[in-house]
């Protein structure tokens, strides 16, 4: 799909079940994706058929990301829909070595960017565990805006958002390189 300065962005395909079940199943990482009942092998794979269905259906999804240096599989990001709520949301969870490194930012506005030159989209949202500060705070470097508190996934969660034109002005630039 595309890359970054660090990383490079596929879409998930069937083969990575595995490993994004060894991702998920782990403490630090489930702890704010809804838990262990959301975190788990039969849940995952249930999940699975939906983010591969994003690709085809809306040209995005799911995607995992890859270390340019080493080959090594670090997370998974991208864009799909948010619930029944009609809004396009961007999502990124990391193995626990990799967190505060700044993948978490490098993705996110990435896939922001993404979101509004390829996709053509004019809003992207984004949720989180009120407790999970990481990630609202990378939600704020990219430019999105706490709007309320609300459920998703079965857990209450901070919901925020930016428009095009808001992520334009704030924009850093040379955020991806589409893959050929």
């Amino acid at each position: 799909m595309f890359e970054t300065d660090r990383l490079v962005i596929n879409k998930l395909t069937p083969e990575d079940l595995d490993w994004l079940i060894e991702l998920r199943s782990v403490e630090p990482v489930y702890r704010y994706m809804g838990g262990p009942e959301m975190q788990n092998r039969e849940a995952i794979s249930e999940r699975m058929p939906f983010y591969l269905e994003c690709h085809e259906k809306y040209g995005f999804g799911f995607s995992t990301m890859t270390l340019k240096a080493t080959g090594e599989k670090i997370g998974t990001s991208g864009l799909q829909p948010l619930g029944e709520t009609g809004e396009i949301e961007v999502g990124y969870n990391l193995a626990e070595r990799y967190w505060r490194q700044g993948f978490g930012y490098e993705c996110a506005v990435a896939w922001l960017a993404y979101g509004f030159d390829i996709a053509g989209l004019d809003r992207i949202v984004a949720v989180a565990d009120p407790a999970n500060t990481g990630s609202w705070r990378i939600m704020e470097k990219c430019g999105m805006k706490y709007e309320r508190n609300e459920t998703h996934y079965g857990m209450n969660c901070v919901f925020y958002a930016v428009s095009r034109e808001d992520f334009k002005r704030r924009r850093p630039g040379n955020e991806f390189k589409l893959l050929s």
